[in-house]
């Protein structure tokens, strides 16, 4: 299950650096490819706002 990135998301960047896939895309609030994401958490790990969440 691909995780999501909710609407309290900062765009900081952080999660992109982390995932290993390249499954996270930029915009005023970042997106994850739930096809590509391999659900590994580590996106969410480093998440300031704790704005991703598995699905």
């Amino acid at each position: 299950m691909a995780h999501k990135i909710s609407d309290d998301c900062i765009a900081c960047g952080a999660c992109m650096d982390e995932c290993p896939v390249d499954a996270i895309s930029e915009g005023d609030i970042y997106s994850i490819d739930p096809d590509t994401c391999t659900d590994c958490g580590a996106c969410a790990e480093v998440c300031p706002v704790e704005a991703i969440s598995a699905e």
